[in-house]
């Protein structure tokens, strides 16, 4: 971890390690995201083993939306991902295309998580572009989201194998 100086981790490194830890692994509640996909073929990941509920598919790319969209509000965007943009469509679910999903969705959190050790803890306090919360609020909800779905991606992967 980094240090701010005073031989204290800074706050900043700290919440990228949480975004890290529940996105990759090493997460105190159990599987992370990409624990979670480590089995999940293409098949897998475009069934929908319960009615009128999201796809991991469609989980994963909404996932990389909004680590997406934190990078764009930490960079002084306006962005509120709605629609198909929120949800993007799956076309064509085949292994490549399904490959190419969970390394540009790796990319992006990389991204994230590096962007987010390099802000200085005073950012923490800025308001969120467009917003009325901060970045500290956002920062630790993208966190929570991405443990949200890879609880609903395991129920999924459970509810497949019930089949």
């Amino acid at each position: 971890m980094r240090s701010n100086g005073a031989g204290k981790s800074s706050e900043t490194v700290r919440i990228a390690d949480q975004l890290r830890r529940a996105f990759e692994g090493s997460a105190w509640h159990g599987p992370a995201l990409v624990e979670l996909l480590e089995d999940v073929d293409a098949a897998a990941a475009a069934a929908r083993p319960i009615p009128k509920v999201h796809s991991i598919w469609e989980l994963v790319l909404h996932i990389e939306v909004w680590d997406d969209a934190a990078l764009r509000r930490l960079s002084g965007m306006k962005w509120q991902p709605t629609g198909v943009a929120n949800f993007p469509l799956v076309f064509r679910p085949t292994d490549a295309a399904w490959k190419r999903v969970i390394a540009g969705t790796k990319r992006t959190h990389d991204a994230l998580v590096k962007t987010v050790a390099a802000l200085s803890d005073s950012r923490l306090g800025d308001r969120v572009p467009g917003k009325r919360y901060d970045f500290y609020h956002m920062l630790h909800g993208i966190a929570q989201h991405e443990l949200y779905h890879a609880g609903q991606i395991a129920i999924l992967k459970k509810a497949r194998t019930q089949d």
